[in-house]
């Protein structure tokens, strides 16, 4: 959903490639964004005319945005009720109410409602059987949703306070906002801007905690429909349906917008605030922007924020920007020079050395969380793909037709310029080709500069005795700060997400002038070298020389131990590429790597088979099944392959839902064997892994075992975490319920 949804991008990238030669040739080799834009808007009125309308193409987003049909007739219902609606349709009218507040994730008016209506069914005998058996089968249906919303799992902290007082910095960096004392910005010709510890660091250290200038929710998947639900009683639900549209925060009473039906809240105040900062702009553009995808999105509530900063200088940059050849280097400096400039540093200047500011920041040299560092984080104009910049600049060129059609007056609300706001809507009007080339700098800013706002979801019911979880991508949001962070393979900090604010932990010991990274994605715990280089280049137009990478390109051709294939006659490793070889000097087993392969590829189909078996509640066959694959797998994988992690796993939840606390810790601790040979010991996925074997030994009253394993993922969450997270907290209640115990009587002595 970054980018926009299939058919329009099918049908633009089909729109360049019938270009003439000519046109895509002016395109692809424009100087500037201000070119790019207006070579690509000059074709829009053709795919107006000739292509599939943006009317046409709302209905095909994967969430389709209606007109606020629910809540108009929630109003009208309760407007019928107030003037003596007829006691006799009294029925019809509560079960259309009832409806509707289950859709507007208003449950306990909906339970209420159901009640009543409950009530007044019993009161009149004279009802037909058939209308009867139609009522008493909605309200089935209806208790049954309000029932599947009400068990969704709760994700946040409760106290979302007294987390945010749990992670404050300790003490604030005098150049960068946001960041604690501890990091210092520098620049380098060819690094770019990054930032170095000013003193040793100890892990688990707060870094940075910064608040999205801007995020915008990201829809996420539908779920598929329910076999046999009419569409009418279509409430699958999304992440546009969980969390709120401005702060992110987890609620299942969200307050919809009164213009549309898709943005949603958690209060009013999100609601207000979320209308004065860029919803009134947005909410006639729902459908489009769904269409358009979340970088554009991001793209012009990035413009709008800037707003309300001063909007006389915002401008002047702008187009300062546009009248710059922003990829073309002049012919009279160097790289080295050029970066410099770009980047600051110290310059020549009638023969003094002046210190030029780095880029980003204000003129007293502070570097803030403001729309100047967004607007100073690099589009990389030269390095994307022709086809990528028309895509880009015809959605924002999409866009601004639509603003402009939808009247710019509302741009002026609470603008801070000196000019009167009456005078200032045309003059707006006639910058909305300046405001269409910023947002089209942010869409291209997004590719490398995007941060993916992060959420731990529980997987599973409520009657789980494991906690499974897994991470899922909320939103998409423009951290300045974050943003200085270069990339390793193998980062030496770890980032998590309370609602909208990230912060940066350091994930091990870091060295005083040892640089701060962050990893982008493509980490080696997750892929080969080779892999990893490809989608660095692809995305981020690096060659990623981390100490990771350097290290794996001079070993020999191995592949992970956690992908890696054994001996069946004597479990050594097998190394070769299409004839794999044993590793053992006394061995001579020799097997193509196509067979082992196709191997593999069963024993991943058995395995799903084994967990569909388990989340359907069918633990015996399911168990049967894992531990056929289980001796499958001792056959050709290593002892640390993934799959085999996976057996383990899914064998130590099958044991522990049939209370065999005693197996189900063995198999948990032969698959946290996998997870510290894949991740590391210190890892994140080690900490959850630690937390479910500290809960099957707390279920197993297995109490030396269970202190020495919550101490364990204690130590490990709270690096990555800090004190707020909630397997930290629950790990607190487990122990602190175990060392409250009476001590346990010995036995009588003999």
């Amino acid at each position: 959903m970054d980018l926009p949804v299939d058919e329009w991008k099918s049908y633009l990238f089909q729109k360049w490639s019938l270009l003439p030669k000519s046109i895509q040739i002016t395109i692809s080799t424009a100087e500037t964004l201000s070119d790019i834009f207006l070579h690509s808007s000059l074709l829009l009125q053709e795919c107006h005319t000739r292509g599939p309308t943006l009317r046409t193409l709302h209905c095909v987003t994967p969430i389709a945005l209606q007109p606020s049909s629910t809540w108009t007739c929630l109003k009208d219902i309760i407007r019928a009720q107030t003037h003596g609606y007829p006691e006799r349709l009294q029925p019809k009218m509560m079960l259309r109410k009832a409806e509707c507040l289950v859709t507007l994730g208003r449950l306990q008016e909906a339970s209420q409602t159901i009640n009543d209506l409950e009530i007044n069914l019993t009161a009149q005998p004279t009802l037909a059987a058939s209308q009867f058996q139609i009522q008493q089968r909605t309200l089935s249906r209806l208790k049954m949703k309000v029932q599947e919303k009400e068990t969704l799992t709760e994700t946040f902290p409760a106290a979302l306070t007294k987390a945010f007082e749990d992670m404050d910095l300790r003490e604030e960096n005098e150049q960068i906002s946001s960041a604690s004392s501890s990091v210092s910005l520098c620049t380098h010709p060819l690094k770019g801007r990054y930032l170095i510890a000013t003193k040793d660091i100890l892990p688990g250290e707060l870094l940075v905690k910064e608040d999205a200038f801007v995020s915008v929710l990201n829809p996420g998947e539908m779920p598929p429909l329910h076999h046999g639900l009419e569409s009418k009683w279509d409430t699958r639900v999304t992440n546009g349906d969980l969390y709120c549209h401005r702060c992110l925060k987890h609620t299942l009473a969200m307050v919809p917008c009164d213009g549309c039906s898709y943005a949603k809240y958690c209060s009013q105040d999100c609601m207000q605030q979320a209308w004065d900062l860029y919803h009134s702009i947005e909410c006639s553009l729902g459908g489009l922007l769904l269409t358009l995808g979340v970088f554009c999105h991001v793209a012009l509530r990035s413009t709008l924020l800037a707003r309300f900063e001063n909007i006389d200088k915002v401008v002047k940059k702008l187009r300062d920007e546009i009248s710059n050849k922003d990829i073309c280097l002049p012919e009279s400096k160097t790289l080295g020079q050029t970066f410099r400039d770009d980047l600051g540093g110290e310059c020549e200047e009638n023969g003094k050395r002046v210190e030029t500011p780095i880029p980003g920041c204000d003129i007293n040299g502070k570097y803030r969380n403001n729309y100047n560092a967004v607007f100073n984080l690099l589009p990389h104009i030269g390095n994307h793909s022709p086809e990528h910049k028309f895509l880009c600049a015809l959605s924002v060129s999409a866009l601004c037709r639509q603003l402009e059609a939808a009247s710019l007056q509302t741009l002026t609300t609470g603008l801070k310029s000196s000019q009167p706001k009456a005078a200032m809507a045309p003059a707006l009007c006639q910058e909305l080709h300046t405001w269409g080339v910023a947002m089209l700098k942010h869409m291209l800013q997004l590719q490398c500069n995007a941060q993916a706002i992060t959420t731990i979801q529980q997987t599973g019911s409520k009657e789980n005795v494991i906690t499974n979880s897994r991470q899922v991508c909320l939103a998409t949001g423009i951290f300045p700060v974050v943003s200085l962070l270069n990339h390793s393979c193998s980062p030496n900090t770890s980032v998590s997400f309370i609602s909208t604010v990230a912060t940066i932990r350091a994930s091990e010991q870091i060295g005083k002038g040892q640089e701060i990274l962050h990893c982008y994605g493509p980490h080696k715990s997750r892929m080969g070298v080779a892999e990893r280089q490809q989608k660095l280049r692809s995305q981020y137009f690096f060659d990623c020389n981390c100490t990771a990478c350097q290290n794996e390109k001079h070993r020999p051709a191995a592949g992970p131990r956690w992908e890696a294939f054994c001996c069946s006659r004597c479990r050594a490793l097998l190394q070769g590429e299409d004839v794999l070889s044993c590793d053992s000097a006394s061995c001579t087993e020799a097997v193509s790597r196509g067979h082992l392969a196709s191997q593999l590829q069963d024993l991943q189909q058995q395995v799903a088979m084994a967990q569909k078996l388990l989340r359907n509640g069918k633990l015996e066959r399911a168990i049967q099944l894992l531990l056929g694959c289980q001796h499958d797998a001792e056959s050709f994988l290593s002892a640390e392959h993934s799959v085999v992690g996976a057996i383990e796993d899914a064998l130590a939840q099958a044991y522990a839902a049939l209370g065999d606390w005693q197996k189900s810790a063995t198999h948990l601790q032969r698959s946290l064997q996998v997870v510290e040979v894949r991740h590391g010991p210190s890892s994140v996925e080690m900490g959850h892994e630690l937390f479910k074997l500290a809960q099957i030994f707390f279920n197993g009253f297995a109490i030396p075992e269970a202190l020495n394993t919550i101490q364990k993922a204690e130590k490990v969450l709270l690096v990555h975490y800090g004190a707020w997270n909630d397997e930290i907290q629950e790990l607190q209640k487990m122990k602190s319920y175990l060392l409250d115990l009476p001590p346990i009587p010995a036995g009588p002595s003999v």
